[in-house]
């Protein structure tokens, strides 16, 4: 069984309106029977229903619609492309409860300990603190060290594992490019 296009009721709404296709391949089409279609071209079903343009939603081609139109016996097929979600959320700032802000100093020190390539802006932004917060986190002079404890940002739900693994990459090719770097210039003032 094929799959039904989003909103199948507003999509046959849409393709009755605008195309010259039969009931039957709108209502095979959209997973209708084919008397709710009429009853849509009537004007008795789907009052009020603002159609919904299957090709603007990639779900149809305009091609397929011609093709179908010109052959009566010929049925829709639905266009299946792989859509790319992205999650938009991490430039979101979410609001961490009181009980939570004692976490991102404890989180600091952990990356501190357990990451020490990431540098202090890396740790920073992933955690939510200031760059200063870390940078004196890391030299012991933080005015609440003695009762910070490092736990796993992750496991806190501070920030994902897959942010953590992207900014450790981050940093390994930092280190790279610098040692490249201070090889050029070895090479330079050797010769």
């Amino acid at each position: 069984m094929s799959k039904a296009p989003l909103m199948p009721m507003a999509t046959a709404v849409w393709l009755v309106e605008n195309t010259s296709l039969t009931f039957k391949q709108i209502a095979d089409f959209c997973k209708l029977h084919e008397v709710e279609v009429q009853g849509i071209a009537d004007g008795e079903v789907a009052k009020g229903i603002v159609g919904y343009n299957p090709i603007i939603s990639g779900q149809l081609t305009d091609e397929e619609i011609k093709l179908s139109s010109k052959d009566n016996k010929r049925s829709l097929n639905i266009t299946n492309k792989e859509v790319e979600v992205r999650n938009i959320d991490n430039k979101i700032k979410k609001y961490i409860p009181l009980s939570k802000r004692q976490d991102k100093p404890d989180s600091a020190l952990w990356l501190i300990k357990n990451h020490p390539i990431l540098k202090d802006s890396q740790i920073a932004k992933l955690v939510g603190v200031t760059k200063n917060s870390v940078i004196s986190i890391r030299n012991k002079s933080y005015w609440n060290f003695n009762s910070l404890n490092a736990k796993d940002p992750v496991a806190m739900g501070l920030f994902t594992q897959k942010e953590l693994l992207a900014a450790i990459e981050k940093a390994e090719r930092r280190i790279i490019r610098e040692k490249k770097d201070k090889e050029k210039l070895n090479l330079t003032n050797k010769n």
